[in-house]
């Protein structure tokens, strides 16, 4: 299944200097990058909050970052704040490339993101695709975090299991903004939340709470990061407190909404 990524836009990154300068403002190892791969990344702030997640590749020596189209702008803003006197040209492709998410798809200029799902980028349109819809629900069938703009600068890279497998951090790489946080909540502990797929009877939307019952603290809930209605059904990704999940979990705190956690 081939899916058009309408709400995605894509920055390239060129220059002499580019992969050391990419290489200094994200949580992966950039050096690490093929051709033929799709490389997590977060944009942290200083107190290792996501800014925003990225996936990064490569092609001809360039990197090119898409990113939801809605934080597009946040993230040229902050690459020019800190390119300096970086020989680096940072450039917006949103209109010149298409990006295609394939879903259980075979094909030799697809990237692989994970798991069935991978990227094809083209520069003319694909006459034949899916709504994007299906896209969404098979990002989250396979708890694939995303990080929209009401969720910048609430989350670690913990809490959306970007440190699992070091899928999108690397704890042997130099600094980056919030590496000092994100290394010292990896070395000294283990988080206290973490990412969770859920189903819900009632409508959801990106940023809801999700709390135990009688709990006001966010040491005991957590949030919605990503949502799809699926027939009757919401199904969605939740970062939650580990410590609660056999409890009985509600939306807003409304006792009247449960929603469940999704057994893998």
């Amino acid at each position: 299944m081939i899916i058009l990524l309408k709400e995605r836009s894509l920055i390239k990154v060129s220059g002499e200097d580019a992969e050391s300068f990419l290489q200094s403002q994200f949580s992966n190892d950039v050096k690490n990058i093929t051709e033929k791969q799709i490389q997590m990344n977060a944009y942290c702030q200083h107190q290792g909050k996501i800014i925003l997640l990225l996936w990064v590749f490569k092609k001809q020596g360039s990197y090119y970052l898409s990113v939801p189209k809605e934080l597009v702008a946040l993230l040229i803003a902050k690459l020019n704040i800190f390119k300096l006197m970086s020989k680096v040209v940072i450039e917006d492709f949103s209109e010149k490339i298409y990006q295609y998410g394939l879903i259980n798809e075979n094909n030799v200029n697809s990237m692989r993101i994970i798991d069935n799902l991978s990227l094809l980028t083209t520069r003319e349109p694909l006459t034949d695709h899916h709504d994007y819809a299906y896209w969404e629900d098979a990002c989250i069938n396979v708890s694939l975090p995303e990080i929209y703009l009401n969720m910048s600068e609430k989350l670690t890279p913990q809490a959306i299991n970007l440190d699992i497998n070091e899928i999108g951090v690397s704890f042997s790489k130099g600094c980056y903004p919030g590496q000092e946080v994100v290394a010292r909540m990896h070395y000294l502990g283990k988080p206290k939340r973490r990412l969770f797929r859920f189903t819900s009877q009632f409508e959801v939307f990106i940023g809801d709470n999700l709390n135990v019952k009688d709990s006001q603290s966010l040491k005991s809930s957590g949030q919605i990061i990503r949502a799809i209605k699926k027939g009757a059904e919401f199904h969605f990704l939740g970062v939650f407190d580990v410590n609660h999940t056999q409890e009985r979990i509600f939306l807003n705190n409304d006792q009247n909404k449960l929603v469940s956690i999704i057994n893998e």
